[in-house]
């Protein structure tokens, strides 16, 4: 089995590839003052704005917003895997990449991983050779009555599992699979008497792929009479559905491109929706959405449209995916298609267009809560159990400043005292054992400038990282993406590895905050050490006064909520911390 590729030799090519040459071969560059400038491979621009700066060895257009170093570049403009790229750039450098062994206990787990893989993948192209076959006639037809283009099949490996207990069994026999591995996959089934038999039968097949396109379980539906109508394989050691999105992998480019995410519920909405050229969405399987899977999402974007039934059942796994978002802080939207349709019976009826205005005018999912779950000219007891069902919901809104506007439109909305709105939702938090709320967090899409300019001070002076460790500075950030980043550089300088950021750029995962710091480091000038040194002393002050001020106004809240509650000795113990923090205060300024 192949190894990975050395680490030291990645940093050797890293250092030694020159990204103004690499761009070079594919973009015409124009020296411009620090930088090259050239016009952008990635997207269409009358005016140039595609910046590569040869002393970070990074690259960003200020259009399109791609940026990251020579990895990156030749990743995306060869529509290579990271490791393509780097034997690329090894072999244009004449570096020779020996593979390091992997200890006992990696083999023996990337073993089994791989072997689960390749039976999957075994599986995936029998089931695709059935569909095309005489045996797969049923599933063709179904797929040509619901319209499926050709080229979608192709694209998503869409197959048919033949009638019969022992098809696949004796096709994975044939090419040397331990049937056992094959069970453990998911595609078999083990008998009483030790044999086992093919789990999908009669069925049109989906390969259910992870975010790297490896093929890691499968859907089926059943042509004809039968129950269940849709049978997903088990979890297994490579499958766990809370963890995976259907059609994921396919749709991180476009997502990226659209900056948002679609997410309907079925194989066939996203297969409909790809028919009609729409290419950013996945599809949650028929499962309800995860923390998992909500964290996954941010990994490509901070928007999602939420596309569901508009029956009952619908509208509920809206309302229950709204808490999840709102806790992870992207910028959610509910879409309830008009007439009752599916997106997969909309859009065969009124088009792509319409679709994407249904998209474009859908309402935030606090709106949609208030106005299809809340309502209005209710009577006196729809009132009360509407007021009785949002007080978990309220209580459950990690942001503090979110949290208080939605009260506010709860109030409003009801007919209800503010303060009695407030009240209950603090006696609600203190029966859920509610932790105390922290200061407002920002989400992704609202990046604080000091906190982006420390991070790059970080990645600029290394040297300075002791000091904001030794600080706690980064406890005192509002967002949480950059939070997130300056802790991995405070660890990666711990443990003695570089922070350059053509090194790092591509373990940041967050688009805005990737773009952002691209840009800023492009257009950033080279100050004297004096002014860095203010500069940087002047930063510390403002994100430590800044998170000071957040903390008073949340315990003034708080402090507001035990009033009310009568708390007595909550409210001693909140005033003795606001002067705590009052002192503290005075002394950092």
């Amino acid at each position: 089995m192949k190894g990975y590729i050395p680490e030291d030799r990645i940093e050797e090519i890293r250092n030694r590839i020159n990204i103004v040459d690499l761009v070079s071969e594919y973009v015409t560059l124009k020296k411009a003052g620090r930088n090259y400038i050239g016009s952008c491979p990635f997207h269409k621009e009358k005016t140039p704005s595609f910046t590569v700066n040869a002393e970070k060895q990074i690259y960003h257009c200020f259009g399109c917003g791609e940026g990251g170093n020579a990895f990156s570049f030749l990743m995306k403009i060869g529509n290579m895997t990271f490791p393509e790229a780097v034997r690329h750039l090894a072999g244009k450098l004449g570096i020779t990449l020996p593979s390091r062994e992997f200890t006992p206990e990696e083999k023996n787990r990337l073993d089994h991983r791989e072997t689960l893989l390749r039976v999957n993948h075994l599986a995936a192209g029998y089931y695709a050779r059935s569909l095309r076959s005489p045996a797969g006639a049923r599933g063709k037809a179904y797929l040509d009555k619901r319209g499926i283009k050709p080229e979608t099949i192709e694209t998503f490996q869409l197959g048919y599992a033949p009638e019969g207990w022992r098809n696949l069994r004796d096709h994975l026999q044939r090419e040397k699979v331990s049937l056992k591995h094959a069970e453990q996959a998911g595609l078999l089934v083990s008998r009483k008497d030790g044999d086992f038999y093919d789990r999908f039968r009669s069925r049109l097949m989906f390969p259910i792929e992870d975010v790297n396109g490896n093929v890691i379980a499968f859907g089926g539906r059943i042509i004809g009479e039968g129950e269940p109508k849709y049978l997903n394989s088990p979890e297994s050691p490579i499958y766990v559905k809370g963890r995976n999105l259907y059609g994921l992998a396919r749709a991180k480019n476009a997502i990226r491109r659209d900056d948002t995410l679609i997410i309907v519920e079925g194989y066939f909405d996203l297969l409909a929706l790809w028919n009609h050229g729409i290419q950013n969405v996945a599809a949650t399987q028929g499962t309800a959405l995860t923390r998992e899977h909500v964290d996954l999402i941010k990994r490509y974007t901070g928007s999602v449209a939420l596309t569901f039934d508009a029956d009952a059942g619908g509208k509920s796994a809206l309302e229950r995916s709204m808490s999840l978002f709102l806790e992870r802080g992207l910028r959610a939207r509910a879409v309830v298609l008009s007439d009752g349709k599916d997106p997969d019976e909309f859009i065969s009826k009124h088009g792509k267009e319409a679709f994407l205005e249904e998209i474009a005018r859908a309402r935030a999912l606090v709106d949609y809560y208030i106005d299809e779950v809340i309502g209005t000219g209710r009577n006196i007891d729809e009132r009360r159990d509407a007021w009785k069902a949002a007080l978990p919901f309220i209580a459950g809104i990690a942001d503090a400043v979110e949290r208080d506007q939605f009260m506010q439109r709860v109030a409003e909305r009801l007919g209800v005292d503010e303060a009695l709105v407030r009240r209950e939702v603090s006696r609600q938090e203190a029966s859920q054992g509610q932790p105390e709320s922290p200061p407002a967090r920002r989400t992704t899409g609202t990046l604080d400038p000091v906190e982006l300019s420390l991070i790059q001070m970080m990645i600029e002076s290394p040297a300075r990282i002791s000091e904001i460790d030794r600080g706690n500075v980064l406890s005192c950030f509002t967002s949480d993406a950059l939070k997130s980043l300056g802790e991995s550089l405070v660890e990666s300088h711990r443990k003695g590895q570089t922070t350059r950021l053509a090194e790092i750029v591509d373990r940041v995962e967050n688009k805005a905050v990737r773009e952002k710091l691209l840009e800023a480091t492009v257009s950033a000038g080279s100050p004297d050490e004096a002014l860095r040194d203010r500069i940087f002393d002047d930063t510390l002050r403002k994100i430590r006064q800044r998170w000071y001020k957040e903390k008073q106004r949340d315990l003034r809240i708080r402090l507001l909520r035990a009033q009310e509650a009568g708390d007595q000795e909550m409210c001693n113990r909140l005033l003795d911390e606001k002067e705590r923090l009052r002192h503290e205060q005075k002394e950092c300024q």
